[in-house]
């Protein structure tokens, strides 16, 4: 499938070069998100955001301005056997040199009621940077988007009644010198899809033990009943409907955890201790 690594390549090269590749290294300059000397853990879900950053960062590697390291690690917390084999060959045909490591976690969250997607997520994140630590790595990338970023930041809003972003990078606190970064920050989802679509690929969308009979997390809120739509695909209904009378309203989202203006704030939180306007006034 040489033909196919080389066609998705070019695509990034060229096609999406703008709408891609561009506000990836964008993403990795504003935010300092790399260094030289780094070892990266670029972990991979089998999905299409997680591939496309896997693909970013080999462009980025034959750029080779400084010198680090990736390695492309994925976690197989329990898939199906098709949506194993999925995850491989997609791997194989597109070039990514994908270390695949195996773990209980769906078999552990599948009779959790409450939030098993976010205690999924949890141990999920902590065994990849066991896995990324062990492998030497001070780093691992995520492949969260910018539709991602302002979900999160109005779900806080509207669910969480607080204002926090999903930030570009983290230091770990459970895993001394290691730091958590996010490369696609800067990229939309619609592009991702475009570049996804345009290249004919197939990727795992949702693999989890609640939704893997259907493959798509939208089609079993469909069968099951709006009772179990997840509060981020509510925020991204109510997002699309707002740029319907809006269109900078995804923009304004974004921006307006970078325009906190501090002497507005009732009361803010620094370094977990609550602060008041009170105690300046």
């Amino acid at each position: 499938m040489e033909d196919k690594q080389q066609q998705v390549e070019l695509s990034i090269r060229k096609r999406f070069h703008k709408k891609i590749f561009s506000p990836f290294a964008k993403a990795i300059n504003r935010y300092e998100l790399l260094a030289p000397g780094d070892r990266v853990a670029i972990c991979v879900s089998g999905g299409k955001d997680s591939m496309l950053l896997s693909k970013c960062f080999q462009e980025l590697k034959r750029h080779d301005k400084f010198p680090f390291e990736v390695k492309f690690i994925a976690m197989d917390p329990g898939y199906n056997e098709a949506n194993r084999r999925l995850l491989e060959s997609n791997a194989k045909d597109l070039g990514i040199d994908l270390e695949i490591f195996e773990s209980d976690i769906f078999d552990t969250v599948v009779n959790i009621e409450k939030s098993p997607c976010y205690l999924c997520a949890r141990m999920r994140r902590g065994h990849l940077y066991s896995k990324a630590r062990d492998m030497g790595c001070n780093k691992i990338a995520l492949a969260h988007h910018y539709d991602d970023v302002i979900e999160t930041i109005l779900m806080g809003m509207l669910y969480g009644a607080q204002i926090q972003t999903m930030m570009p990078k983290l230091k770990s606190t459970n895993f001394e010198g290691m730091e958590l970064i996010r490369p696609l920050y800067l990229v939309r989802e619609a592009d991702i899809i475009r570049w996804r679509d345009e290249n004919e690929l197939t990727f795992l969308k949702c693999a989890c033990r609640f939704t893997e009979h259907c493959g798509d997390e939208k089609q079993y809120v469909a069968e099951n009943g709006p009772e179990n739509t997840s509060k981020r695909i509510e925020t991204a209904r109510l997002i699309a409907m707002m740029k319907e009378i809006n269109p900078y309203v995804e923009s304004n989202i974004f921006r307006s955890v970078e325009n906190v203006n501090i002497d507005t704030v009732i009361a803010y939180k620094k370094d977990g201790v609550r602060h008041e306007f009170l105690d300046d006034y």
